[in-house]
């Protein structure tokens, strides 16, 4: 069989389990409402523009000035002739906004992970991780394992009594590195940050919190998994992305104490042969971060949003999981069920994805809903009647 043939064979095979996936073109500015290639106009219900700053005007212009600035790229990596003066003060921005001394950026916050995890630990280091977290640090782990030798192991989703037990079987261990997500992307649901740092500080263990899905989106202004919980300052390590509600462009960064950031200066593998941020893009993040400071309000309405629509989802008959967060999971069962109802959301003018096995376990298949600040009560409530008339004809309300 060809190289090309054995291609086709395994592809065929992920339509007939359901799992292949199609990509849908769109042809305007990410918003609410956007623009769908043969769809014509659909509100996102599947967008990660949590505080809807992809198309704010001081975004856009920003990066409008730094293109015009400082040209489309960078031509080269940070250390040789690839660092602006846009990253210097986009990287102390997002130390400010997460309540860390310094920050490094990087060309995404995957990047970050697998930057993060080969530089620090060695074979005589542990690192352990939450059962449900993020792919990005799963593959960054089992990175550091292949290139270090360091050691690996998983704790229950959030159960503490199950991470304490790794952590003690772990005293001999040099670095011991808690990593866990903000808020589960899937689960909608958020870390126990005290808890992790109570046992962070017991066994000597440094945790880091991807924060991914929290930045711009948890507590009063929007710094994240620390500032809902009250403890900004006190998280030893923080990843995160420039790509959801900074600004929804490109980019992440890992956050911490000055040493942090330059030692993955001087040691991070995609810092050192990877070309850095372009300027255009970091300029637009930074903009994004400027607005955040200044319109928290926008926090407090993305907050409320999700809470009605959570609400009237569930008074329509549905079971969406319960959360605090924008991320609004309603449960299906089959993988198949799933599918059919984005695609018949999509027909009444809803983009929403469908997400099965094997993205999350057998059961427990789903539609993923994702709430903006921009959505407006009307943008909402078209939505629901979508929801309402879709529930309907596939017997599920």
């Amino acid at each position: 069989m060809s190289f090309a043939a054995h291609l086709e064979t395994e592809l065929a095979q992920f339509k007939t389990d359901g799992v292949y996936k199609r990509l849908n073109y769109l042809d305007a500015p990410q918003g609410p409402r956007t623009v769908m290639e043969g769809r014509g106009e659909v509100v996102i219900l599947s967008s990660n523009n949590y505080l809807g700053l992809c198309n704010a005007p001081d975004v856009v212009a920003a990066g409008r000035a730094a293109l015009d600035r400082f040209g489309a790229g960078t031509g080269s990596v940070r250390f040789i002739c690839g660092t602006f003066t846009v990253h210097r003060e986009l990287e102390a921005a997002v130390a400010r906004l997460v309540g860390c001394e310094s920050s490094l950026t990087y060309v995404s916050c995957w990047n970050a992970n697998e930057g993060l995890c080969p530089t620090l630990l060695g074979e005589d280091d542990l690192v352990i991780s939450d059962q449900l977290n993020h792919a990005s640090i799963i593959d960054a782990i089992r990175l550091a394992k292949a290139i270090t030798k360091c050691q690996t192991a998983v704790y229950q989703h959030s159960d503490m009594a199950d991470l304490e037990t790794k952590l003690k079987a772990a005293k001999d261990r040099r670095l011991k590195l808690i990593f866990t997500d903000g808020i589960f992307s899937m689960e909608g649901d958020i870390a126990r940050l005290p808890d992790l740092l109570e046992l962070g500080r017991k066994y000597d263990a440094v945790v880091a919190v991807d924060d991914s899905h929290a930045t711009g989106v948890l507590g009063k202004t929007g710094r994240g998994t620390a500032e809902h919980y009250g403890v900004v300052g006190e998280v030893p390590i923080i990843t995160s992305t420039l790509g959801k509600a900074l600004g929804g462009a490109a980019g992440g960064f890992t956050a911490g104490p000055a040493a942090l950031t330059d030692y993955l200066t001087q040691r991070s593998r995609p810092q050192l042969f990877s070309n850095a941020l372009p300027p255009t893009v970091a300029a637009s993040a930074l903009a994004a971060v400027r607005h955040l400071e200044t319109h928290p309000a926008l926090v407090t309405r993305l907050r409320d949003s999700a809470t009605y629509f959570r609400e009237q989802l569930a008074a329509l008959g549905f079971r969406p999981l319960p959360g605090a967060t924008p991320i609004i999971p309603v449960i299906l069962g089959e993988t198949a069920k799933a599918i059919r109802m984005s695609e018949m959301l999509l027909d009444e003018g809803v983009f929403v994805t469908g997400f099965g096995y094997p993205v999350v376990p057998q059961g427990h298949a789903r539609v993923r809903c994702q709430i903006s600040a921009a959505h407006s009560r009307d943008d909402l409530d078209f939505a629901l009647g979508a929801f309402k008339n879709v529930g309907t004809k596939l017997g599920l309300i």
